[in-house]
């Protein structure tokens, strides 16, 4: 794929000096009339891969019923009211951004393991993995290792080929909008100009083909989430953290408190917590609120439903999850019989008869929270 040079490296000294290169002209849905005021008008719920992740060795059938981060799994999570889904990018060697969550793929041959880096394929080397699009065409089995370093066969109830980000945009229902989560290795140093380099090759597809698709980009890497503010000011940016469940080298990375100073040096627009970093500390919301920043959430909690009334009563903005149709559910009972009661009181008895907690009962259960999360 052709793409356009968006910046010359050389005019780019450090990051101070990165422009903004487009201006706001995306408000649909979204308040963007201010960047650094950006507010997410109602609770949201944004699928998790799309239709939700894949957890192969899970004895829940719901976490291998479709191929995640697949055109399928998109536009399966459509026919449910989210308003987004979540999905992984990585640029392949030749410049071709596609969506894939791991660093690594894997196949078999001849009962041997082999693993590739997915930045150091090229897009047709890519595309060879999965299911084919060619009629009788095979390609490679795909594999995935567990956390125990077990390897299993990637099977799912329904398979589907691996894509690329200009694929997303021309398949997936217009009207989902997408958070691109900018991936990058954990444990890899980046230097400016690499990271400039992926970020202009992934800008100039979502500039070709988004049109007026609602887009939030996201990314656990620092650096990158300040350069891609840097480089646009059409579409939100927030910063990925785990919130103190894992702990790097950077230390941006270890800390809600670190990640707002992330946002509020970089003029990003809110935070992507592990939702364990936020049941330990409860007391960073109001905090992250206070500064103008929105908060969203992942996490295995986010697909209880419990867990998710309680973040709409902290003032959380939205929960990305992986059982789109449950939680979707739970988000529209408990979020109607509120609109209900603004319209002439209409509705009274059914928000009464839904899980309600007074402010005593509330502090209660967030000084409560902490003690129940183990990480």
């Amino acid at each position: 794929m052709a793409l356009k040079t968006i910046l010359h490296l050389s005019d780019l000294p450090n990051l101070d000096h990165v422009p903004e290169i487009y201006s706001t002209c995306f408000s649909k849905g979204l308040d963007l009339n201010r960047a650094s005021s950006f507010r997410i008008p109602k609770f949201m719920v944004i699928g998790h891969r799309g239709h939700g992740m894949n957890i192969l060795q899970s004895s829940d059938s719901r976490m291998k019923a479709i191929k995640e981060n697949s055109i399928l799994s998109f536009n399966s999570a459509a026919k449910f009211p989210l308003d987004f889904i979540e999905f992984d990018v990585q640029v392949t060697k030749d410049d071709c951004p596609v969506i894939f969550h791991d660093d690594f793929i894997l196949t078999e041959e001849n009962g041997t393991i082999f693993e590739k880096k997915v930045t150091e394929l090229c897009l047709a080397e890519f595309l060879c993995y999965g299911p084919q699009k060619e009629t009788g065409k095979e390609g490679k089995c795909l594999y995935r290792k567990t956390k125990d370093g077990k390897f299993v066969k990637w099977n799912v109830e329904t398979d589907d080929s691996l894509c690329t980000l200009q694929d997303s945009f021309q398949k997936v229902e217009p009207s989902l909008g997408f958070n691109i989560e900018l991936k990058f290795d954990d444990f890899a140093v980046y230097q400016q100009d690499h990271l400039l380099h992926i970020l202009q090759v992934i800008l100039q597809v979502v500039f070709e083909f988004a049109r007026d698709r609602p887009i939030i980009f996201s990314t656990f890497q620092p650096d990158a989430a300040q350069l891609v503010r840097k480089l646009q000011n059409n579409y939100p940016v927030y910063f990925l953290t785990e919130g103190g469940a894992s702990i790097y080298y950077d230390v941006r990375r270890n800390s809600l408190g670190e990640a707002m100073k992330v946002c509020l040096e970089g003029g990003l627009q809110g935070i992507v917590s592990e939702i364990k970093g936020v049941f330990k500390d409860p007391g960073a919301v109001p905090k992250i609120k206070d500064s103008n920043l929105s908060l969203l959430t992942y996490g295995k909690l986010n697909n209880v439903p419990e867990a998710v009334h309680m973040q709409y009563l902290m003032g959380i903005d939205g929960v990305i999850v992986d059982f789109v149709e449950e939680i979707s559910q739970t988000v529209d009972d408990m979020i109607k019989p509120a609109k209900e009661m603004t319209t002439e009181g209409k509705g009274e008895s059914e928000a009464n008869s839904k899980l309600q907690f007074s402010q005593k009962e509330l502090s209660f259960l967030l000084k409560l929270i902490p003690e129940l999360i183990q990480f």
